[in-house]
């Protein structure tokens, strides 16, 4: 399996462990418990961004287009609305 195509999987794995965490952390009741995986869910984030800034400068992801200002703030308009 050549580099690319490995960190691809490991970011793509990354990310669906993180969506995993975060239910789990709604849905817990317990506080050590909560506290774990959220601490869990730190260390994968600060993870999957190292892993993002060795793709990033390998040339294997191309970020999206940069929001404008004024595309910002009809979004942030629209959320606290």
């Amino acid at each position: 399996m050549e580099e690319k195509a490995m960190v691809n999987d490991i970011l793509a794995g990354i990310k669906n462990s993180l969506t995993t965490y975060q239910t789990a952390i709604t849905e817990t009741e317990n506080t050590n418990l909560r506290q774990t995986l959220q601490q869990i869910r730190n260390n994968d984030e600060s993870f999957q961004y190292e892993i993002f800034k060795v793709a990033q400068a390998k040339g294997y992801y191309k970020p999206a287009m940069q929001a404008t200002p004024q595309e910002v703030t009809q979004v942030k308009n629209e959320l606290q609305a």
